[in-house]
């Protein structure tokens, strides 16, 4: 289970800014303008090899308790009962007001491990900051500019080491034997018909009506002697059309399941092709660095035509994914569930089989030797040696020297090279490159004394050759 981590403050102390640099995305509407974010807003945060966690952005809590502010007020106070980590924006620049006294009353009365984070200290002095803020108690205040990246880490690190610890873990969730798969797609797909059609039974409501399923639910099953968690989840919708706090739940729980996941099979209507909405969930599974299987469902009500003019929009809409493999079915009549399965083993066994270090780093010199990356500025990048560093996805470490000038499409030669040696299907494959320190690098070479002669020796010599 992810984390979540609250942001909660009065309005414009900069929450969705803060939001926006935790989760390195943009997916938070900035505006000076208080009140601009009224609804809860779920992002997830990935800071390098470190725990993930979930960060939801709150409306700014007001003095008003009926009308749009009582609602905004009314949706951050869920957000922060159902937190692990309450995160308390205020506002460094107009230091502290009886807004600001009022909701850390209402945040020690809910209980709540919390942080103090005093924002905007661009311009003004750190040690008044802390003084005009030290009557609310916090031992550790963290003082921090989110607008230019100010304080983020320490922020990071003040969040990770304040995190509780992950609740029980299921006994099956540990079994390296079964295989976690999420149904991800937008609403209506089929989801729930098709989890319901490898059941054998009617355990999960389906129904025309979009947004019947509203939670993630997992199942366990077998399926030829083999263990299976399979995880229906909620249809994500665009944001703008996310409008029930219960649906914004809906969200935040799909976006765990597919973290959790290890496979994640993204269901596609073969009647209406690819949309932007199906485009927004491969992302979401990106980010999650998942492997992928896309199931394009109610393949069967296509006439021959109507199967040509689809298979040539998913070519063009899904080129983004070209190692993602695509199974056509019917939930309903369950056909193509056979290769769906098959397609889920080979993206599975691609994800989480391991690689040794001598595969790699052979496997990096022969693309190395066969295409070397090209010259910049008279250098040309050197890759020493590779080694592993995580599965699903599969990760890579390149050691080498002026690896910062290696272009992307050679990464993506390097990638593609990778996929095809060690026959990683259905998996997104990752490359982190790390230039070797310079051993000598801001060290001094201090002559001695018998150097220093023979230098000024060398000069002379050379200025009588000139002369």
């Amino acid at each position: 289970m992810l984390p979540l981590v609250a942001l909660v403050g009065r309005p414009n102390v900069g929450k969705s800014t803060l939001f926006n640099a935790l989760t390195r995305t943009r997916d938070a509407l900035v505006h000076d303008q208080p009140g601009v974010t009224r609804d809860r807003h779920y992002g997830v945060a990935r800071p390098e090899d470190q725990r993930h966690f979930a960060v939801v952005d709150t409306g700014g809590i007001a003095e008003a308790s009926e009308g749009l502010a009582g609602a905004t007020t009314r949706q951050a106070r869920a957000a922060a009962e159902e937190a692990d980590l309450i995160l308390f924006i205020v506002d460094a620049r107009d230091g502290a007001n009886a807004l600001d006294d009022d909701i850390l009353k209402w945040l020690r009365k809910a209980d709540k491990r919390t942080l103090l984070v005093i924002n905007k200290i661009d311009g003004v002095s750190l040690n008044a900051v802390e003084s005009e803020f030290a009557h609310y108690g916090f031992k550790d205040p963290i003082t921090t500019s989110s607008a230019h990246r100010q304080g983020i880490d320490e922020l990071m690190e003040a969040i990770l080491e304040n995190l509780p610890e992950e609740g029980v873990v299921d006994p099956l969730d540990t079994d390296p034997d079964r295989i976690r798969i999420a149904f991800i797609g937008r609403p209506n797909v089929g989801k729930s018909t098709l989890v319901n059609r490898l059941l054998g039974e009617e355990r999960m409501i389906a129904s025309e009506v979009p947004g019947t399923t509203r939670d993630s639910v997992a199942i366990d099953m077998e399926r030829e002697g083999k263990p299976y968690r399979l995880v229906d989840t909620a249809g994500l919708r665009r944001k703008s059309k996310v409008d029930e706090a219960v649906e914004k739940f809906s969200a935040f729980k799909t976006l765990q399941a597919i973290e959790q996941c290890q496979v994640a099979v993204v269901m596609l209507d073969a009647g209406e092709g690819v949309t932007d909405q199906d485009a927004s969930v491969l992302g979401y599974a990106l980010d999650a660095g998942r492997a992928l299987v896309i199931a394009v469902n109610k393949w069967d009500g296509q006439t021959e035509y109507q199967r040509q003019q689809t298979e040539d929009l998913l070519s063009r809409k899904l080129a983004f994914v070209p190692w993602a493999e695509r199974v056509r079915i019917s939930a309903k009549h369950g056909s193509g569930l056979l290769e769906l399965f098959r397609a889920v083993h080979r993206a599975h066994r691609s994800a989480t089989t391991p690689i040794s270090t001598s595969e790699a780093t052979k496997a990096l010199e022969i693309a190395y030797e066969t295409n070397p990356p090209a010259v910049v500025r008279g250098h040309v990048a050197k890759m020493r040696f590779c080694h592993p560093s995580g599965l699903n996805p599969p990760t890579f470490v390149v050691h080498g020297t002026r690896l910062k000038t290696l272009q992307e499409s050679y990464k993506r030669y390097l990638e593609n090279f990778f996929r095809k040696r060690f026959k990683l299907i259905g998996t997104p494959v990752q490359f982190i490159f790390k230039d070797s320190a310079n051993p000598f690098e801001g060290k001094k070479n201090v002559l001695n004394e018998r150097q220093i002669a023979k230098k000024r020796r060398l000069i002379r010599h050379v200025k009588r050759r000139g002369s």
